[in-house]
């Protein structure tokens, strides 16, 4: 593969990732993001692991700038970077199956995380059994826009990126470039 197309792939991921970060800043409904797809897209495209992590959150960081910053962030982050590594196992190639394996998993690992976040850096419930299960409880009316956006964003992503990559005929994904 020549450098040109090598460069014109990682181009092309790296404008997916930063184009569904800049869609948190759209109206959208309470949690139906791109969060769960941007790191499981990421960790299965880019070869270099380290960019893999960073530009899904650099990504996001500066989506945040124009969305402001609030006292769970170190949870939605360590989440999107625990979603990064579950993308690394579709490295081998992303099928139908293992891609909904991922994006199923990722949202519920996100939802997992997050509302542990808000229980346990909150105020709002007491640091005990029932208010930990409280803000599970509390939580799961979101779940549902959370896991519809990780399918819809996940496929719209994995599926957006296979066209393109067709349409330039870029053979090889970047994960196993050389």
């Amino acid at each position: 593969m020549k450098i040109k197309e090598k460069n014109m792939n990682r181009l092309i991921i790296a404008a997916i990732i930063i184009f569904a970060a800049f869609t948190r800043i759209m109206p959208h409904p309470p949690n139906f993001t791109p969060i769960i797809a941007m790191g499981l897209f990421g960790g299965a495209y880019l070869k270099d692991k380290r960019w893999a992590v960073l530009l899904p959150v650099g990504a996001m960081l500066l989506a945040d700038v124009f969305l402001g910053f609030h006292g769970t962030m170190i949870w939605v982050y360590g989440s999107l970077i625990i979603i990064t590594t579950i993308g690394f196992l579709l490295r081998r190639g992303v099928t139908l199956q293992n891609g909904a394996i991922a994006t199923i998993s990722g949202s519920l690992l996100f939802f997992l995380v997050t509302n542990f976040g808000v229980w346990a850096s909150g105020s709002f419930y007491p640091k005990n059994v029932e208010g930990l299960i409280s803000c599970y409880a509390a939580g799961i009316p979101f779940f549902g826009n959370t896991l519809g956006g990780s399918i819809f964003y996940s496929t719209l992503m994995f599926f957006g990126y296979e066209q393109v990559r067709t349409y330039f005929l870029i053979v090889v994904p970047d994960s196993i470039q050389k």
